[in-house]
């Protein structure tokens, strides 16, 4: 007989989690998801006898009441709250039955940390989504109906027999506390390149405070502003914090401007600023227990001490509340370096990836070149162990499961490959020209800066109009040749995933259409959807609504398919992602109301205003094309130089 369960309390942000969560699909900005404490998760649904991935409820602060048609087994697991059966008080960490009409009712949390988990015997019948019952509400999918659960909503319990029934021993269970010590290996982007050694001294010596605008894409800390070991970040951004664009890690400390962030298991999976450690593997776990006023100390750890994310025992260390450590691998994050026709440098991001980086720090679309190229060769051969392949713009990050593929032998690996790749200076790629509507200066992106206005920072140097900016930046004389300039462009897409769901990172093809700017600092909390944004010397689409810093020139319409599995469109059949690596996006003008009507046009799985044309990309012609046009090129580039070397000026004159 099914079991089925009736919320009649949803809780706080409570939502349907499997674990490892939804993996394969970082290079197109899909967050794995999945609970943000796996080990209280994890420990639950083995103390039922469950597969320890089984699908099963998180909640942060207040847990929900839920009522059984049928005797069930449950386990709660996570922060310490009152847990009741038909009134009666019963324990956590350890199996209790449900009976027949029975409530289960998982009060709010009294004590340190932030989530509790609601573990179901057989787990819960959910329809999966990219290979995962996980919820990820900002993409509104997974889990019951891509939401957090309401009063009413019914869950099934899942029919698949659990084994025997055991309480989590005292020793498993992860100590919480108010005050915590977080275990994290040096780099990918660290001192002295990046930071200075001085600002690494006071990350490690510093007590950061959890900010309250925390959740579960990324936890906010209040702590010490940087020195900064450069005065920008060039091409990248004005802000010394800007890169180009790479994949990160889960557990990366994100300097988003001076605001660090601790990106969450809804984060996004590519980006353009520096992270200078890495929360380790096994500690990530203490990523969701962390509320609000909590305070974190960073321990750095060696990586190859690092303890196994597999084991839920001892072995995890989790129930101590110190981290023991002699210190971390003192190589800044730099695994390996290597001279050649292009130079690389492979960096660690976390215990579980390497990130290799080629040439210097500069736009070239021969080191993007390059990097596909690597990643072909690695995705053809696939070693064991080899998780996930995420590109970014001269970037490549390798995620690996340590425990069947070690670092240092894929270090050997990636060196083997290396010898093999050959000249990729004659890339020859399929290459589809995308035209898209724009909106230019959307009411949606002001509305955007207005609350960025009111709620994050109303002196910052954008505000109050992002394309005045813009123009200021990049030397031109209107904010009409601001828009020339846009719409005149070719821009190749280098990367998916910037701000999540096939979210494109791309570049004018035309080095005098790459209008230069920074991103914001801090951050926005709000985008709306398919925001068109330009950062460093990078064009945007925002794929769906989340924090933001690109500077808005308007907004387009939809580049993921929220009707998957139905082909709607220019999308191909179960295919949510519009856009593909060296897609060339131009735009076409519309007004907001146009927009509108080709936004629900789409919505309905018709065209949307997308047109879209089959081609290729040569490097060799386009190095041809900036060889027989460097005179302009130059000259363009010269007046772009004095124009940010100028607002960088009134940055430090007025103190910004």
């Amino acid at each position: 007989m099914t079991t089925k369960i009736t919320v009649e309390r949803p809780g706080m942000l409570t939502t349907v989690q499997d674990y490892p969560g939804r993996a394969g699909y970082w290079q197109i900005g899909v967050p794995p998801s999945g609970p943000m404490d796996d080990l209280s998760f994890r420990l639950g649904n083995t103390a039922l006898g469950n597969d320890e991935g089984a699908p099963g409820l998180e909640s942060a602060m207040a847990g929900p009441a839920l009522r059984f048609t049928e005797d069930t087994v449950v386990c709660v697991t996570g922060a310490p709250v009152t847990v009741r059966v038909d009134g009666e008080i019963v324990p956590q960490w350890r199996p209790v039955t449900v009976p027949e009409g029975g409530l289960l009712d998982v009060g709010t949390i009294d004590g340190p940390g932030l989530r509790v988990y609601v573990l179901i015997a057989g787990g819960l019948d959910v329809p999966q989504f990219l290979g995962s019952t996980a919820t990820f509400t900002l993409g509104t999918f997974g889990g019951h109906e891509g939401r957090t659960l309401r009063e009413g909503d019914v869950l099934v319990v899942g029919d698949t027999t659990a084994g025997k029934h055991t309480a989590v021993p005292s020793e498993h269970i992860p100590a919480l506390t108010s005050h915590w010590q977080i275990a994290v290996t040096e780099g990918p982007h660290g001192a002295p390149e990046f930071f200075t050694r001085a600002d690494i001294d006071t990350l490690y010596a510093t007590d950061y405070e959890v900010h309250f605008n925390s959740d579960r894409t990324g936890v906010r800390l209040v702590g010490p502003v940087p020195e900064w070991a450069r005065t920008d970040g060039g091409e990248a951004g004005l802000h010394p914090s800007n890169i180009h664009d790479n994949a990160y890690s889960v557990g990366a400390l994100d300097f988003t401007g001076d605001t660090p962030i601790l990106l969450g298991p809804d984060g996004p999976s590519l980006g353009g600023f520096v992270c200078p450690v890495t929360v380790a593997s096994a500690d990530r776990w203490k990523l969701g227990q962390l509320a609000p006023g909590n305070t974190i100390r960073f321990v750095p750890v060696r990586a190859e001490r690092v303890a196994s994310r597999r084991t839920l025992g001892t072995a995890r260390r989790a129930g101590l509340s110190l981290v023991t450590s002699t210190g971390g691998d003192g190589d800044d994050g730099v695994l390996a370096r290597r001279d050649g026709h292009t130079d690389v440098t492979y960096r660690r991001s976390g215990d579980d990836n390497v990130l290799v980086e080629y040439g210097d720090m500069t736009l070239d679309l021969g080191l993007r070149a390059r990097v596909h190229a690597l990643h072909q060769r690695l995705d053809a051969d696939r070693p064991r162990g080899l998780l996930e392949l995420t590109p970014g713009i001269r970037s490549l990050q390798v995620k690996v499961d340590p425990d069947v593929l070690p670092v240092k032998t894929l270090l050997g690996h990636l060196a083997e490959v290396e010898d093999t790749l050959g000249d990729s200076d004659e890339l020859e790629v399929p290459s589809r020209h995308v035209r898209l509507p724009l909106s230019w200066d959307d009411p949606a992106t002001r509305e955007a800066i207005q609350r960025y206005m009111h709620g994050v920072r109303s002196d910052a140097p954008w505000c109050p109009w992002n394309i005045e900016f813009i123009r200021r930046m990049n030397g031109l004389d209107t904010v009409a040749d601001v828009f020339d300039t846009v719409f005149a462009a070719e821009y190749m897409v280098l990367g998916l995933g910037d701000v999540y769901l096939g979210a494109p990172v791309a570049t004018p093809l035309d080095p005098r259409h790459r209008l230069v700017t920074t991103k914001y600092n801090p951050a926005r909390t709000w985008t709306p959807e398919n925001a068109v944004g330009i950062g460093g010397a990078y064009l945007c689409i925002y794929g769906m609504e989340g924090p933001g810093g690109y500077q808005f020139v308007g907004r387009t319409t939809q580049v993921w398919n929220h009707r998957h599995p139905q082909q709607a469109g220019p999308f191909e059949d179960g295919t949510p992602w519009l856009l593909r690596f060296f897609d060339r996006i131009s735009w076409y003008p519309v007004d907001p109301e146009e927009l509108l009507d080709l936004r629900a046009d789409l919505a309905a799985g018709r065209g949307g205003g997308v047109e879209i044309t089959d081609g290729t990309f040569s490097l060799a012609e386009h190095r041809k094309f900036l060889v027989d046009n460097t005179e302009p090129i130059d000259a363009f580039q010269r007046v772009q130089s004095v124009a940010f070397a100028q607002e960088r000026a009134r940055w430090k004159e007025g103190g910004a």
